[in-house]
């Protein structure tokens, strides 16, 4: 697995170097600098929008959460999506890392990653709902047009990828306990404690309905605050394109990356997307391939720290428990 990823990874940064150099490197940067490192540092404040709703999609799950733990649900959502995006890891182990991150700060084990799965679960359902946005706006700007059948085809796989996977992950709450329980004993323990709290956990979340729905809603939501920032971002380099587009970029970028979700971060693929899809709403090609790399710069900006952070934290706790 080590030698695919690696392969993967090398793979990936040659198609975006590719794509990068065929475009032409000063192009590309110009267009990085027309948003300047005063624009960056706003799209990083701005940042904090989505990350505050994403944890509040989480928070709606946890039956009687206090304030305080809704602080700690945004923290941990944001090691959540850091992991994901920066560590070598499967989308699988951000999702662990940001439910030990919970259970560490006071949530309780079961709860901590009942909830994290029940999450995922209705994030991929949010999203079902945002790439069908995506897939009409560009119906709609194709008008019948033969061009961008390969992406029309593509956003129809990451659609039904991502169905799978919210099928699947309903599927294993239901009936892959023994799996869940496997991967609760080796990162998050004290959710094991008892082999019955997560099944318990799970159907008590289910009958929740009424706070499934508010987290798919808000989840909803995220995706909208998430293009906002993509919107910012190019207000910010003097280009004046509707929301609207945006969503439709953005949502078809997320549903290209659902259908290639075996390339580790979306490195190239990410790439691709932006300057096949950009251009059909009006983007040229710089500022497309500029989006993906400010977006990229930023997640480093914002995940790297976090995740040094979350190391500190673990290696006091280490310490800390050799002590005793």
């Amino acid at each position: 697995m080590k030698l695919g990823f690696i392969l993967s990874m090398v793979v990936g940064l040659a198609v975006a170097t590719a794509i990068i150099g065929y475009i032409g490197f000063g192009s590309v940067f110009a267009s990085l600098a027309a948003i300047g490192w005063r624009g960056f540092a706003v799209l990083c404040a701005y940042a904090a929008l989505p990350y505050a709703i994403l944890g509040t999609a989480w928070f709606a799950l946890v039956p009687g959460a206090t304030m305080q733990q809704w602080g700690t649900l945004v923290w941990a959502r944001l090691l959540r999506e850091a992991a994901s995006e920066l560590l070598p890891f499967t989308q699988v182990g951000g999702f662990l890392i940001g439910a030990r991150a919970a259970a560490i700060q006071g949530l309780l084990g079961g709860v901590a990653l009942a909830t994290t799965i029940v999450d995922v679960t209705t994030e991929l359902i949010s999203q079902l709902g945002f790439t069908g946005v995506g897939i009409a706006f560009l119906l709609m700007r194709l008008g019948g047009k033969t061009s961008g059948g390969d992406l029309i085809g593509a956003s129809f796989i990451g659609l039904a990828l991502t169905a799978v996977g919210a099928v699947g992950f309903m599927a294993l709450q239901r009936h892959g306990m023994g799996f869940v329980e496997a991967l609760a004993r080796r990162f998050v323990p004290s959710a094991v404690a008892g082999t019955g709290e997560l099944r318990l956990a799970f159907i008590d979340l289910y009958r929740r309905r009424a706070r499934l729905a508010v987290s798919v809603g808000v989840h909803f939501v995220a995706w909208i605050a998430s293009a906002g920032g993509v919107w910012l971002a190019l207000r910010l380099a003097g280009i004046e394109i509707g929301l609207g587009a945006v969503l439709a970029i953005e949502s078809l970028v997320l549903a290209v990356r659902s259908a290639t979700f075996f390339a580790p971060m979306g490195v190239g693929v990410q790439e691709a997307s932006y300057a096949l899809i950009g251009p059909l709403f009006g983007l040229s090609l710089e500022m497309s391939l500029a989006l993906s790399l400010i977006k990229r710069a930023r997640e480093l900006a914002i995940g790297l720290p976090a995740l040094l952070i979350w190391q500190g934290m673990e290696g006091r706790r280490l310490i800390l428990g050799a002590q005793q």
